[in-house]
C-alpha cells in the first residue's frame, strides 16, 4: 500500500487498522521490532521529506550533537535506553537468548510468517532483548521482549511505523516462529498530543491472542511500538496460564515508559 503525503497517509492507513482490528507484531529475539524494509519516508518513494503536519506532537528538544550520525553512537545509545528486567518491575529475569544479534532484522513474509535478514540501509542499529517471569504455582512463564531501534533520520521511522501499520492490514495471523502464532488483534494508534500520548511523536499498540505448542492458549498478547525523532521503541508481552490481561498490559506499558524517558534523557539538551 503506497503511503503519500507524510502524516495525512499514515493517519488514513491508521484509521483502516482501528476499523479492521487485525494481527501484532513477533517478539522473540530479533522479533519484537517490526517493519523489515524502513527505507524511505511516508512522504514519497524516494526518502525525501514529507511535509510537516500541523496535528499535535510531543517531541524532545534535542542537542544535534547527541543525535547518532554513525553505527557506533547508536549502539551506544541503544545502550543506554533499551530495557533491563528492573524496566518492567519485580520478578522479571533475563530469557536465554538474551539479546539478539547486532546484524538481525524481522521481515514478515508474503507467507505470513517471521524472518530473519539484514537491516536495511536506514537502520544504523537495533538491539532486541527477551525477559521473563518465571513461572509459579498455577501460572505460566509471561515472555517479554524490548528492542530500540535508531534509524538515520526521523523520516525512516517514521516510515517503519507505517509498515507496522500495512502488515497488521496484510496478515491477520502471524506466525512468530514454529508452534508460535498470534492473532484477533485490536489495534489503536495515537499521535503525539492526543489523548494521554504524551511522550513520543507517535504511537501504536495492539493486544490479541497468543497460542503455543509449548504454552497452550489463547492466551493474551500486548504489545506497544512508539516513535520519537529518528528512534523507535518497543515492548511485547506474552500470556500463559493463570496470567491476568492487566498483568501482561503493566508489564509492557511500564517498561515502554521507562524506555522512552530514558530516551528523552539521553538526546535533549543539557541546561
Amino acid at each position: 500500500m503506497p503511503l503519500r503525503g507524510g502524516r495525512f497517509a499514515l493517519s488514513l492507513a491508521l484509521a483502516a487498522v482501528l476499523l479492521a482490528g487485525c494481527t501484532g507484531a513477533a517478539d522473540e529475539p530479533g522479533t519484537t521490532e517490526r517493519g523489515a524494509s524502513a527505507s524511505a519516508a511516508p512522504g514519497s518513494v524516494d526518502g525525501t521529506d514529507a511535509e510537516p503536519s500541523d496535528g499535535p506532537t510531543k517531541t524532545p528538544d534535542p542537542d544535534p550533537a547527541r543525535l547518532p550520525r554513525a553505527r557506533a553512537a547508536a549502539l551506544d545509545l541503544i545502550d543506554r535506553v533499551i530495557a533491563d528486567p528492573d524496566s518492567f518491575g519485580p520478578g522479571v529475569v533475563k530469557r536465554s537468548p538474551y539479546e539478539s544479534g547486532p546484524d538481525t532484522w524481522p521481515v514478515l513474509g508474503e507467507d505470513c510468517v517471521w524472518q530473519q535478514r539484514k537491516p536495511g540501509h536506514s537502520v544504523l542499529a537495533t538491539l532486541t532483548r527477551s525477559f521473563e517471569v518465571p513461572a509459579a504455582a498455577g501460572k505460566g512463564p509471561v515472555r517479554l521482549g524490548a528492542v530500540v531501534t535508531v534509524h538515520r533520520t526521523r523520516q525512516d521511522a517514521a516510515w517503519e511505523m507505517a509498515e507496522s501499520i500495512e502488515e497488521t492490514m496484510r496478515c491477520p495471523t502471524q506466525q512468530l516462529r514454529e508452534g508460535e502464532l498470534i492473532g484477533s488483534m485490536v489495534a489503536a494508534a495515537l499521535f503525539g498530543g492526543e489523548a494521554t500520548q504524551t511522550n513520543s511523536e507517535d504511537a501504536l499498540s495492539e493486544v490479541g491472542e497468543y497460542r503455543s505448542s509449548e504454552l497452550g492458549g489463547p492466551h493474551h498478547y500486548a504489545w506497544q511500538q512508539a516513535q520519537t525523532l529518528q528512534f523507535t521503541v518497543a515492548v511485547t508481552g506474552k500470556g500463559a496460564k493463570g496470567r491476568t490481561e492487566k498483568e501482561i498490559d503493566d508489564l509492557v506499558v511500564q517498561a515502554q515508559a521507562a524506555m522512552l524517558v530514558r530516551l528523552e534523557s539521553a538526546v535533549e539538551k543539557q541546561s
